[in-house]
């Protein structure tokens, strides 16, 4: 590990590293391989590879359980999760969705294949999660649907938007792929709205190195969507339902989630470990501040997300490109926003002040399974050497320019 003593050192400006290998911000978690293993024995042993195989079928129900929910249903992505459940609930007739412009850049996308067009609200400045005041000022006679999105830290208040949408009429869905293990007053995140969508992305807390899945309680739209995914078969050569692509889980992802699923509990362990260490490492950083975690509801601290405040002597830009060069893999938190993102297909412009000012004020930090205590104290250290020498390095960087 290459430690800081001069602005000459920095990896930027000519120095080694500080880490040999990238700290990532994704959990990245690789189960015990002998326990995957013995998942794929079942698929391979029954000849059976995908439609509906018995690590999917096991995988679904340990979710339903796991969320306290009737039903779940595995795709091939969360992108498809969201975009066939979006196609299911919109209102006939109407042609927007409200979402927050602070999430994920290819909301829009997905909104759009759906026949949605985005309509932006702003977020809660404390807890950057969408709130039943900023949606409700959004909903026209031509909102459709409502679509929820928990963020990256905490949730929304799921039960007062669910409230708010019963009150209008209009269907409710959320996205909750931040949000796996945790819960609200109300109960565990997955039984809420019409239905809730996850990834089982390698980012994400369950790693199925790919693919999602959707909990509800609404069996009919349960098993459409169920047939949707396999092409719209409801029996053999039989398309009973419309719409239908293949959006189908395979047995190899299936049998990784089940396998990360066993080990979610130690996870968790090790995040809060990780998150405690950021908390007390970077309360001798000037100017970074930690987003803290609810902990008075069940929280998987899979992510780690610090506000850069005023006194914080370099610029975010240049922050990442300093830390980025390190192997310390921060990300500007959800920038830019996706109201200011180009859009070949119908939105909804807007003016979103809130969103615009947060959006230039949040990082995420390396975290995950493949980062250390030991890490994470190399990185506060290093934070520190910035704001030390940050007039010395503001100058470095600037004739780097010329």
């Amino acid at each position: 590990m290459s430690v800081k003593r001069r602005i000459e050192d920095l990896a930027l400006l000519g120095g080694a590293p500080l880490f040999s290998s990238p700290k990532s911000t994704s959990n990245l978690l690789r189960p015990d391989v002998e326990r995957y293993l013995s998942y794929s024995r079942l698929f391979f042993e029954q000849k059976q590879y995908t439609n509906n195989g018995p690590n999917v079928k096991a995988l679904q129900q340990r979710l339903a359980d796991f969320h306290q929910t009737q039903y779940c249903l595995v795709f091939s992505s969360g992108f498809w999760a969201l975009a066939l459940a979006i196609r299911y609930l919109k209102l006939a007739g109407r042609t927007e969705i409200i979402i927050p412009s602070l999430t994920y850049r290819r909301m829009t996308d997905i909104c759009a294949w759906a026949g949605l067009a985005p309509r932006f609200c702003e977020v809660d400045p404390n807890t950057l999660a969408m709130t039943e005041e900023t949606v409700r000022s959004c909903i026209t006679p031509q909102t459709a649907l409502i679509l929820g999105v928990h963020p990256i830290v905490n949730c929304a208040e799921a039960q007062r938007l669910q409230d708010m949408a019963q009150d209008y009429g209009i269907p409710l869905l959320f996205d909750s792929v931040e949000s796996v293990y945790e819960s609200l007053p109300e109960g565990r995140i997955g039984g809420f709205g019409r239905a809730e969508c996850f990834s089982l992305h390698a980012c994400k807390l369950l790693n199925g190195f790919g693919g999602g899945y959707l909990t509800t309680n609404d069996e009919i739209l349960a098993k459409t969507l169920s047939a949707q995914r396999g092409f719209g078969f409801t029996a053999i050569d039989h398309i009973g339902v419309p719409g239908g692509l293949n959006a189908k889980l395979n047995e190899m992802h299936a049998a990784m989630a089940l396998a990360s699923l066993d080990d979610i509990e130690q996870q968790v362990v090790l995040n809060r470990q990780r998150y405690q260490c950021y908390q007390q490492a970077l309360t001798a950083v000037p100017g970074i501040s930690l987003l803290a975690f609810d902990e008075t509801q069940r929280c998987g601290y899979k992510n780690i997300v610090a506000r850069m405040e005023d006194i914080w002597p370099l610029s975010r830009a240049e922050t990442l490109r300093i830390l980025n060069a390190e192997q310390v893999l921060a990300r500007a938190y959800y920038d830019p926003p996706l109201h200011h993102k180009t859009m070949h297909y119908p939105h909804v412009t807007a003016n979103l002040p809130q969103t615009d000012r947060l959006s230039q004020s949040f990082v995420n930090l390396p975290c995950g399974q493949q980062v250390s205590t030991d890490d994470i104290n190399s990185i506060a250290s290093l934070m520190i050497f910035l704001f030390e020498n940050s007039n010395e390095i503001n100058c470095a960087l600037q004739e780097t320019l010329l």
